[in-house]
C-alpha cells in the first residue's frame, strides 16, 4: 500500500532528532545499553588519553531490495499558492512586521526533539527563532524563500485542517521499516532519491568511474570517516551491496524540516507551526 508520508512519517521519524536527519547518515550518539553504568574506570598513568564513547557498530554493506518511492505531487489549493507568494515577497524583503501579520499569534507549535519548542513565545517568536531569522548573513530570511517556493503540501495529522511542505516522498512506510530491520539498520540511515539514473560512483569525484545507477528509490548511507571525507557527495550502499559515493545533492532525508500552515477563524492562510529548525 503506497501511503503519503508527512516527510517524518507523523512525527515519530521527523523527530529522531530533525537537526541529525538534515545530515545523513544519522549515526546514534547515544552509547550501548549499560555502557554508562557506575563510574568510568581511572585513567592508567598521567597521560592517559581520555575516554571515548563507545559507537554502536555499523552494520557491513550488504545487498537489499530496492524500495521506490514517487515525489509528492503539487497542491492544488489556489488560495495557499497566492498566501506563498506572499510570504515569498515578505521574505525577500526582510520585512519582520509583515511576516508578524502572516504568522498565528498563539498556539503556534514548534516540534522538536524535546516536543513543542514554543513554550510561551508568540508565533512569529517562535518562528524566528526556529529559522534563525536574526542571522546578520540573512540565512534565516533565505530559508523561509525555500519554503515559500515549495509548491507541495501533506496533511498534518495531530492538527485538523494543517498542512506542512515540503511534503515527502510517497512510498510503503512498512516496506521501509522491514528494509532497516532485515539489514540491521536504522530509518535514519536512510535517503531517497528524487530522480531516476543517479550515479554511483566507485570514489568521491565527478571524475569517478560509475558503478551502478539508482531509480527513484530509498538507498543506504554510511559514514564516511575518511579524514578528508568530501562534503560534496555521501558515501552509499547501492542495492547491489556496493559502496560506493553518490553527489550529496542527489540524496534527500526522510525528515527534513517542515514550515506548516492552517486557517485563522476567518479563513485566511497563516503559518502556525515549524517542525524542526535551529
Amino acid at each position: 500500500m503506497r501511503t503519503q508520508v508527512l516527510g517524518v512519517i507523523a512525527a515519530a521519524l521527523i523527530l529522531a532528532p530533525a537537526s541529525a536527519q538534515q545530515t545523513l547518515p544519522r549515526p546514534s550518539q547515544m552509547p550501548p545499553a549499560g555502557a554508562q553504568k557506575g563510574p568510568p574506570p581511572a585513567a592508567q598513568g598521567p597521560k592517559a588519553a581520555p575516554q571515548q564513547q563507545a559507537q554502536p557498530p555499523v552494520a557491513p554493506p550488504a545487498p537489499y531490495t530496492v524500495l521506490k518511492d514517487s515525489p509528492p505531487k503539487p497542491s492544488d489549493d489556489a488560495s495557499l499558492a497566492a498566501f506563498r507568494k506572499e510570504l515569498a515577497a515578505v521574505a525577500q524583503k526582510k520585512d519582520r512586521p509583515a511576516l508578524a501579520r502572516l504568522v498565528i499569534a498563539k498556539d503556534f507549535f514548534w516540534l522538536k526533539e524535546q516536543g513543542n519548542a514554543a513554550g510561551k513565545k508568540t508565533g512569529i517568536e517562535a518562528l524566528a527563532t526556529a529559522l534563525s531569522l536574526a542571522a546578520k548573513d540573512g540565512s534565516g530570511w533565505d530559508t523561509l524563500a525555500e519554503f515559500a517556493k515549495d509548491e507541495t503540501a501533506a496533511p498534518y495529522p495531530d492538527r485538523p485542517n494543517t498542512v506542512c511542505a515540503p511534503a515527502g516522498p510517497e512510498f510503503d512506510a512498512a516496506a521501509l521499516e522491514k528494509l532497516a530491520a532485515d539489514t540491521k539498520t536504522d530509518v535514519g540511515d536512510w535517503g531517497f532519491t528524487a530522480a531516476d539514473r543517479v550515479e554511483v560512483r566507485a570514489t568521491a569525484s565527478q571524475n569517478a568511474p560509475v558503478v551502478e545507477k539508482l531509480t527513484m528509490q530509498f538507498v543506504r548511507v554510511m559514514p564516511d570517516v575518511a579524514p578528508n571525507a568530501s562534503q560534496d557527495f555521501m558515501r552509499v550502499v547501492a542495492p547491489s551491496g556496493k559502496v560506493g559515493f553518490v553527489a550529496a545533492e542527489a540524496i534527500n532525508p526522510l525528515g527534513s524540516d517542515m514550515l506548516c500552515y492552517g486557517k485563522d477563524a476567518g479563513g485566511a492562510w497563516k503559518i502556525v507551526g515549524m517542525i524542526g529548525g535551529e
